[in-house]
């Protein structure tokens, strides 16, 4: 097995006022919370969202793995839907001194390309900044931040920086290449 160079970037807002939202996409796209913890839903957008990008820590989880990390207090995972359709999400979840982490994002590959990902990273970013208003006991968010890499969607640094996260660090390190495994066993093969 070969490894690859990996560039990982992290970026932040500092205030709400930060953020740039984009303007909604065309036709009937609703963001909703998935309030209940599902760990079939969840593994689900996982997959199918960073399949073709080589997303694979969480595919290993186990089911109770997956239930112990959604039911913690502030983890909360928007789903974008396309006329009924999940797109994409974002999932976010507080950490240390009012910092949250928007710890995934993006679209299933059906419908990268039609705005929908600027407005739901918009979306996002927003319940990011007002998550301790539905968390009691958490502390106000005062930052949110998050990583991409060079293995993610080509557009994706561009739409952080149109919605106002600005750069704070970057790493190179080297990793073993990985296939993509896509959203199940075998996608790839037909």
């Amino acid at each position: 097995m070969s490894n690859i160079a990996v560039t990982t970037w992290s970026l932040e807002q500092t205030a709400p006022t930060d953020l740039l939202p984009a303007a909604g996409p065309d036709g009937d796209v609703r963001i909703v919370r998935a309030e209940v913890p599902s760990p079939e839903f969840s593994r689900y957008l996982y997959a199918s969202v960073g399949g073709d990008i080589r997303w694979t820590d969480r595919l290993s989880w186990t089911y109770a793995r997956w239930r112990e990390h959604l039911e913690r207090p502030g983890v909360e995972t928007w789903v974008a839907y396309d006329r009924g359709t999940p797109a994409g999400y974002v999932e976010m979840e507080p950490q240390d001194d009012g910092a949250v982490e928007i710890v995934y994002f993006g679209l299933i590959p059906a419908f990268r390309g039609r705005r929908i990902g600027g407005h739901l990273l918009s979306y996002g970013a927003a319940r990011a900044w007002d998550l301790g208003d539905r968390w009691p006991g958490l502390t106000p968010t005062k930052r949110v931040w998050l990583h991409t890499c060079s293995k993610d969607g080509e557009h994706a640094m561009d739409n952080y920086l149109r919605r106002g996260f600005a750069l704070f660090d970057t790493k190179v390190e080297e990793e073993a290449e990985v296939t993509a495994p896509g959203p199940w066993p075998g996608a790839h093969n037909g």
